[in-house]
């Protein structure tokens, strides 16, 4: 596995930095690897802008900020406007696809949607749509295993919400595989 730069992003109250917080766990603490985790918000304490950029690497990480993404998350339609140029050419854009007109994202990428938002609400708690996300990102691009995100994912999230994660995180999972045939 080479260096690889993610971002995820959209807005406060979505679970943006937790889905960041959860793959650098699943990188540094359950695949040995080197993960950094650099996160903004904008100045409302919900609906701002909110960004995660996530560096994981089998060699030590002397620089943790991102300029070109290898694969960007995007959880809002404002978050593509603020981030979608900034993945590189040949890259990976993971949408949300309700939130998100596919139309505004650039060309020459790969870009793939998930309905995170309705398969949350599905289960009944929208505000899973991070683990969702987190399950998807882990099927489509094979940047940590699935255990470890898995195993992530449970330590991560408040206790007594784990099997609804859990659901939430396979569901993803299973959208991206479904994604990639």
């Amino acid at each position: 596995m080479d260096r690889t730069e993610i971002r995820f992003a959209g807005f406060g109250g979505q679970g943006v930095i937790l889905a960041g917080m959860i793959l650098g766990r699943a990188a540094s603490i359950y695949e040995n690897l080197q993960a950094t985790l650099i996160q903004s918000f904008g100045p409302e304490a919900r609906g701002g802008a909110c960004s995660a950029q996530v560096i994981i690497s089998p060699e030590v990480i002397y620089y943790p900020y991102i300029e070109r993404s290898d694969i960007l998350v995007l959880m809002s339609q404002e978050a593509s406007r603020l981030y979608a140029g900034t993945v590189r050419q040949g890259g990976t854009i993971l949408f949300e696809e309700d939130l998100v007109d596919a139309d505004t994202l650039p060309e020459g990428v790969r870009a793939l949607g998930v309905p995170a938002t309705r398969i949350a609400e599905e289960l009944r708690r929208k505000m899973i749509l991070n683990i969702v996300m987190v399950g998807f990102f882990t099927a489509v691009s094979e940047t940590v295993s699935k255990d470890a995100c898995a195993r992530a994912v449970r330590s991560s999230v408040p206790r007594g919400t784990e099997h609804l994660n859990m659901r939430a995180f396979e569901k993803g999972y299973r959208h991206g595989l479904d994604q990639l045939e």
